[in-house]
């Protein structure tokens, strides 16, 4: 399963601790950010993951997160 995140992470920094985290989580997932695209993409893939978890760590981190449909 793959799911993509429309996200406001700015940095590659914020994108690595919080890459950091969300494996903390989902340690079987493959995570990444496109921080050059408009949308700030946050592509997650694995087996095992919780989309609405997902984004409810991004918020509780001090970030903007949705579900790309």
């Amino acid at each position: 399963m793959i799911e993509v995140f429309k996200t406001n992470v700015a940095t590659k920094g914020k994108g690595r601790m919080l890459i950091k985290k969300l494996l903390n989580h989902f340690p079987a997932s493959k995570i990444n950010f496109d921080l050059e695209d408009c949308d700030k993409i946050l592509r997650v893939e694995g087996h095992d993951f919780c989309p609405h978890c997902i984004v409810e760590l991004l918020k509780l981190n001090g970030h903007y997160c949705e579900i790309l449909t």
